[in-house]
């Protein structure tokens, strides 16, 4: 459904931050929870591109929000919506809308960047499944942030290492 460049995973607490920089990146994506928690650090060397997924809530198919790290930056790249279903749709002038195939819909090439690189997510419940989607080598990767911090204000960030 979508192809992302590798990354790597560490979840909450395996890794400090010197074997995070000895992983060949100096910046990571990570969620934390509303009381500093690291939830998930992921490894990002740029160019790398994960997705946040989640269940529409009235019409249950996944939607995907796909970021990549350009230049330092936390960039909106593109998003998925299998429908124009309530909230969803394509505001012109905000990147290339495209068909999927099947009858749903990408939105191209938006490339913009996230303000400060890091926004606020209130974590739906299990029915909406948010998750973070990533590629590595030939392997899909998911963190479910629902079954971690449903209810629950995170923030998600990409950061530069002090090196």
């Amino acid at each position: 459904m979508f192809a992302l460049l590798p990354c790597v995973l560490f979840v909450s607490g395996c890794l400090s931050d010197s074997a995070l920089a000895s992983s060949g990146s100096g910046t990571r994506l990570e969620v934390l929870a509303e009381d500093g928690e690291v939830l998930v650090q992921v490894a990002m060397a740029e160019g790398a591109r994960w997705c946040l997924g989640w269940n529409h809530s009235v019409k249950q198919f996944t939607v995907l929000d796909c970021y990549r790290h350009h230049a330092g930056n936390m960039e909106l790249e593109r998003s998925h919506q299998p429908d124009f279903a309530a909230g969803l749709g394509h505001t012109p002038g905000r990147g290339e809308q495209v068909s999927d195939g099947e009858g749903g819909y990408w939105i191209e090439n938006i490339n913009e960047p996230v303000p400060g690189n890091r926004y606020v997510l209130r974590v739906g419940s299990r029915e909406v499944d948010h998750r973070l989607l990533w590629q590595l080598g030939d392997e899909a990767h998911r963190f479910s942030l629902s079954e971690q911090a449903a209810g629950q204000r995170v923030t998600i960030q990409l950061t530069k290492l002090d090196t």
